[in-house]
């Protein structure tokens, strides 16, 4: 019998080392929410530059304004962006080292770029949208592309991500159907989104 509690205890060893060799866990739930949380920041500025635009926009002015809220945007996405990923970046290796993990391995890698393919991808549609003048494409897109990007890369990581990009997929389909609320469903997407699933996988992973 004890035996058999033993071979019990070695088998469940060996499949966490396995699942620790082939998927990258040390992914920090409080970094998703802080992401969560700057998106609905940026979400909140981007709203009060379209709608202060939108006042000031003049027959003889139109064209400037809409050149000035292009780059006003442009900063306020790099800014959520820049914060997103360093505190994301800070998190996660804080956590790695308590784990006693390497942050940057096979795994690692092989995560970063399952990720990229779809989110570069994705970013150069939407800069083709914005080209062609087609605005209103751009926030359904990016949920769309976004969602695919992390069910391409969860099997490299924690199967929450894979339902994660499944509902931002889902929200993409949705906003584009309703065009004219995509602000609000990216605020849904990249803001609310985040701030439930981090706090899921904190509480799951994390306590």
């Amino acid at each position: 019998m004890e035996q058999e509690v033993d071979y019990l205890k070695d088998i469940t060893q060996i499949k966490d080392m396995m699942a620790r060799s082939s998927r990258f866990i040390s992914l920090s739930g409080m970094s998703g929410v802080m992401a969560g949380i700057y998106a609905l920041i940026g979400a909140y500025v981007t709203k009060q530059i379209l709608e202060d635009g939108a006042v000031r926009m003049n027959y003889d002015a139109a064209q400037m304004t809409l050149f000035e809220q292009f780059w006003w945007l442009l900063i306020v996405a790099s800014v959520v962006l820049f914060f997103a990923l360093g505190t994301g970046i800070w998190l996660t290796t804080r956590r790695a080292k308590k784990q006693g993990m390497k942050v940057w391995d096979d795994t690692a890698r092989r995560l970063v770029v399952n990720l990229a393919i779809p989110l570069v991808a994705g970013g150069l549609f939407c800069l083709i949208l914005l080209k062609w003048g087609m605005v209103g494409a751009v926030a359904p897109v990016m949920l769309i592309f976004y969602g695919l990007a992390l069910v391409n890369a969860s099997k490299y990581t924690l199967t929450d991500i894979r339902f994660l990009g499944i509902s931002e997929v889902a929200l993409g389909l949705l906003a584009a159907w309703y065009m004219d609320y995509g602000l609000l469903f990216w605020a849904i997407g990249f803001g609310v989104l985040h701030i439930v699933y981090g706090s899921l996988m904190y509480y799951k992973y994390e306590r």
